[in-house]
């Protein structure tokens, strides 16, 4: 049964040059990283950067949640706004 897992871990290995491409098209879709002057960055500072970028957007998504109820809250619920708004969630 041993055996087995080795073989079936072994083939689901990604190769080093597999994961030096994912890092790499991971850096281009970074602003942070992609806006530096030096092309090269480490695959730890990628991912270190990949989850910082992460924690941001799930921030501004948090904020933004935040900001579309006390809008929908001001609204009349039949008013043309709301309607326009709750077009713009579905």
């Amino acid at each position: 049964m041993s055996s087995r897992r080795s073989r079936d871990s072994g083939s689901s290995r990604i190769s080093d040059d597999q994961i030096i491409e994912l890092v790499s098209k991971l850096q281009q879709l970074l602003p942070e990283i992609r806006t530096r002057r030096s092309s090269k960055a480490s695959a730890s500072k990628v991912l270190q950067e990949t989850c910082n970028y992460i924690r941001s957007l799930n921030r501004e998504m948090d904020d933004l949640s935040d900001r579309l109820s006390q809008l929908l809250s001001t609204v009349d619920a039949d008013s043309p706004e709301a309607a326009i708004i709750r077009s713009l969630i579905i």
